[in-house]
């Protein structure tokens, strides 16, 4: 198991490196990866739900949420509810009308159970790809909204449909009941679960107890949640936004970087093993396919990817054509300007409903990004092997491979057609913009502290000295982002100017911290700085570092 696994590892790093250069997402790859090693002789490792579930999900569910931007959504809170929710219930149901009529056999409970599986689409895919491409900002922001809450939707109507196929009863309104109850209880728990770490944070400053709190929660959110009886993914979403809303104000600069970066971490080895792991469940997914005709193969497989790639689009846009009045209203804002607001926020207000509709190069993007994933794989083989009777779960052998089939072709198919198709639509984010918010957000925090640096000089005259070297520092920095703003503002492209000036200074900043790190490695080697203080010193320098851009011209 131990070879098996850094031999996971190995393939994790070098599909990374492999996608990194080539532009391929890893995500795609690694299923194929896994596919051809269940293909040879030798151990597999087989999906386990449960820790699927238990493990796996809880974690990386809290990571995106932590990432993802409460207000963002709150923003396209239409968009993304009609995607995690209505969307969800209606594949489902699809998908089991349709095994239903035509596939021989087959219970309406089992249908919409395989549709409830393959109904969430897993995001991870889509934002690698849309990330690199610099998809715009409201995109990233729908994608993560739905990935987020379309998981609980769909495990709830599954555990529905799967207690009816087990008991052969099903009741609407008690169904009906069953999924509100689920939804209302994980948001109150994951309110509970950010609560308690909210009142813990301030007592842990030691980051690595911030980090510590911060590893635990997906866990504690999601074992309340299903202790509870309600959904414990719901629990960990909510959590993990409301706590990611709050972070700036409750933890330290040095928690923050510890914890961001064992979380990239902890995606990066979770997200690799998932994917990897899909693919080796070939060989036992194609064994029970044995009693099953052709044709109910392929009639079968036919309505799970027929519905899963033609519904989305439709959906997309069937909901985009709504009355502009309806459309405001179910996203909760006024179609109607506000007489007591000024011209510009009038202005403001309607350029902000304008830009909550998608346009058609929007429609066509998102209705390519919903691929799915293990939770799909995870759902269905949570299916039990017998029904109350004694009698096998209807056509589960079945339900297993259309679900691995739907995975296969929108991880594979559309994850490495998303980037082109992107490309092809001309969405790109609008960098200029963003760079401009960014260095008018840097100006205004630099007069905040200058502002700030008055007060502590009339309140502490012996500060002057401290004071004015601050301030100093302070104004050098506002000089060089208002110079920013101001080439900014003149450039009529979407692309960030250069600016060789800036560029330049960049360079040398970084040519001096090199310098510092190579003295104190002399310094080291020469027996006069012990390895403890190298370590403190490269911190420093390391942190220096990390405030400089990537790229100059940003």
């Amino acid at each position: 198991m131990l070879l098996f696994v850094l031999a996971a590892v190995a393939v994790i790093v070098v599909v990374r490196w492999v996608a990194a250069r080539t532009g391929l997402p890893a995500a795609a790859l690694l299923p194929l990866i896994g596919i051809a090693y269940a293909l040879l002789p030798g151990p597999n490792i087989s999906l386990d739900p449960d820790l699927v579930l238990m493990v796996v999900l809880p974690p990386l569910l809290y990571s995106a949420a932590l990432d993802s931007s409460l207000l963002g959504i709150r923003r396209n809170l239409r968009i993304v509810v009609s995607l995690s929710v209505v969307l969800v219930l209606f594949t489902a149901l699809l998908v089991g009308i349709g095994f239903h009529l035509f596939v021989a056999g087959a219970t309406l409970a089992a249908g919409i159970a395989i549709g409830a599986a393959v109904a969430p689409p897993d995001p991870v895919a889509a934002l690698a790809v849309g990330r690199r491409v610099n998809l715009p900002p409201k995109l990233v922001t729908i994608i993560q909204g739905e990935g987020l809450l379309n998981d609980a939707t769909a495990l709830t109507i599954l555990s529905v449909a799967v207690a009816a196929a087990v008991g052969g009863e099903f009741s609407f309104p008690a169904a009906v009941g069953q999924f509100v109850l689920a939804a209302v209880g994980g948001v109150a728990v994951g309110a509970v679960v950010a609560w308690a770490v909210r009142l813990a944070r301030p007592l842990t400053v030691d980051p690595l107890l911030s980090n510590a709190i911060s590893l635990a929660t997906p866990f504690v959110a999601y074992l309340l949640g299903e202790e509870l009886h309600v959904s414990g993914v719901l629990a960990v979403v909510i959590a993990g936004l409301v706590v990611g809303h709050h972070t700036p104000q409750l933890d330290s600069g040095a928690s923050r970087l510890q914890t961001s970066a064992v979380w990239r971490l902890v995606d990066f080895l979770l997200e690799g093993f998932v994917f990897l792991l899909i693919g080796q469940q070939l060989p036992e997914v194609v064994r029970g396919l044995r009693q099953y005709e052709p044709s109910t193969i392929a009639i079968a497989v036919a309505i799970s990817v027929g519905v899963v790639l033609l519904l989305r689009p439709a959906w997309l846009v069937l909901t985009q054509s709504l009355p502009r009045s309806l459309h405001t209203r179910l996203g909760g804002i006024s179609d109607q300007d506000d007489p007591d607001e000024t011209s510009s926020s009038r202005q403001v207000a309607r350029a902000d409903r304008n830009a909550r509709r998608l346009n058609r190069r929007e429609v066509v993007a998102l209705s390519w990004s919903g691929t799915r994933g293990v939770i799909s794989l995870a759902a269905i083989f949570t299916l039990p092997l017998t029904t109350e009777s004694g009698a096998p779960f209807p056509d589960r052998n079945l339900l297993l491979f259309c679900t691995f089939v739907v995975v296969l072709v929108t991880l594979v198919g559309q994850g490495l057609t998303f980037a082109p198709l992107v490309r092809m639509l001309g969405l790109r984010a609008n960098e200029t913009d963003q760079a401009r918010i960014r260095n008018e957000a840097r100006s205004a925090a630099v007069e905040a502290a200058l502002a700030r640096l008055d007060e502590v000089a009339a309140d502490d005259r012996d500060s002057a000295e401290a004071v004015n070297t601050t301030r100093t520092q302070l104004l050098t920095r506002l000089a060089r982002y208002r110079g920013r703003l101001d080439l900014l503002e003149q450039t009529e492209s979407t692309e960030v100017p250069t600016s060789p000036q800036y560029e330049t200074a960049l360079r040398v900043r970084r040519a001096a911290i090199d310098a510092q790190r190579e003295e104190l490695l002399r310094w080291r080697d020469a027996g006069r700085l012990p390895d403890e203080g190298l370590r403190i010193l490269e911190r420093e320098l390391d942190h220096e570092e990390l405030l400089l851009p990537n790229r100059a011209s940003r």
